[in-house]
């Protein structure tokens, strides 16, 4: 009786554990429900406008909100993304106002009552040190920075839902610095690594150096970002754990740069990434490099407003945080070695994306914890017919 109890036991638990790995699969399998109806369009400036100067629009409708995001390339890059409560909202420009530099007001998204939240990027600045003692402790051996306001910035070039938009440094024509953000209207994961994980409330954008001569033998690059608000900006970064490298091999670690009210845990917006870059357009295993960043600290308002068009003309009086990405750590490859560098984040609005396991590792967790347990109820089994089938032999033989 205890062996068959026992094995009756086993069995409920390799019920329970295969029970929770099929609901696990029927949530992976089931969650890319949510969609939002995307429109991309470039807002182009009738009046005598200069090069590349067009203003693109995002626009993700929702049931009953909608997600701008608008990208601007003179000036320092920038992209903005204004969530309102209205499906029927719109953006207005007064191209005026827009390029005056020294009044708001020249972007405006109608009705302004209906906006939740909005927050911006700007990408300030690229940094570049000579790290001849491979250390990867930037000190005093920086070179002037590129101020990406500087920039020549090209055409932004559109294909379906992604939009591209590359940039040369002043009194150079080697090498360029590219920006390409991807809209997407509901969840998935892009195809080239790091593979972020992305929702119908988030947008990626992928940037990369390609030839840019370095100015030292032992070159390592840094990014400027400035985080951008009317209220709530970006202000802590977290930093998420997992076991499960698949879609990222070797990373097990994905940062976000989140904006809260009043510090709670309930997050506004987000820029997610991965601690990783690339040194090659189609990289392998062994082109990663590590990356890091430095905590978020408060910027002058006045300075990165007349580095960008777009939060001048938007903002009033923003909030500002920045901080900085670097590339490469002590022993990895110096940027001279491929003269490329990928890295990649998302942009979005509410929680982010949170990978949960693969069906891989489900499946491998499954079969480490289910085989142990059937091979337990199977010698359960076992042990029970076998103690029965010797009580059966000890009863009293007939007399003859």
């Amino acid at each position: 009786m205890a062996a068959a109890a026992k094995g009756r036991g086993v069995g409920v638990r390799v019920f329970l554990v295969v029970f929770v790995f099929i609901s696990c699969q029927s949530l992976i399998d089931g969650r890319n429900t949510y969609k939002r109806k995307l429109t991309v369009q470039l807002i182009h400036n009738p009046t005598s406008p200069p090069f590349g100067s067009d203003l693109l629009h995002v626009r993700a409708e929702g049931v009953n909100d909608t997600l701008h995001y608008l990208f601007y390339n003179q000036g320092a890059p920038t992209l903005l993304l204004v969530h309102t409560d209205s499906s029927s909202s719109t953006v207005k420009v007064n191209w005026t106002q827009f390029l005056d530099r020294n009044t708001s007001g020249g972007l405006t998204v109608e009705p302004q009552s209906s906006i939740l939240y909005s927050s911006a990027v700007v990408f300030s600045r690229l940094w570049e040190y000579d790290d001849v003692n491979d250390t990867a402790e930037a000190s005093d051996d920086f070179f002037p920075p590129y101020e990406l306001q500087d920039f020549s910035w090209a055409n932004v070039s559109l294909s379906g839902l992604t939009a591209l938009v590359c940039g040369t440094a002043p009194n150079t024509m080697n090498g360029s610095l590219c920006l390409k953000l991807s809209a997407f209207d509901s969840e998935g994961r892009d195809e080239s690594w790091p593979r972020l994980l992305h929702s119908a409330n988030s947008s990626q954008l992928e940037v990369w150096l390609n030839g840019l001569l370095p100015r030292g033998n032992h070159s390592r690059f840094m990014l400027e970002l400035q985080a951008v608000s009317g209220a709530y900006p970006l202000s802590r970064v977290d930093v998420r754990q997992s076991i499960d490298d698949e879609y990222t091999p070797s990373i097990f670690k994905i940062f976000q740069w989140v904006s809260s009210m009043n510090g709670s845990s309930d997050v506004l917006g987000f820029v997610q990434w991965k601690p990783v870059a690339y040194r090659k357009s189609h990289p392998v295993l062994e082109d990663a490099t590590p990356c890091r960043h430095s905590d978020p600290r408060p910027q002058r308002g006045e300075e990165t407003a007349a580095s960008s068009v777009l939060i001048r003309a938007f903002y009033s009086d923003p909030e500002i945080m920045g901080l900085n990405v670097s590339f490469g750590l002590a022993g990895e490859p110096f940027y001279n070695s491929t003269m490329f560098l990928s890295w990649t984040m998302l942009v979005g609005v509410g929680s982010p994306p949170v990978d949960s396991f693969s069906p891989l590792v489900l499946t491998i967790m499954v079969v480490c914890l289910g085989t142990p347990l059937i091979l337990l109820l199977l010698g359960g089994v076992f042990v029970f017919l076998y103690k029965k089938r010797k009580a059966s032999t000890l009863g009293y033989e007939p007399v003859n």
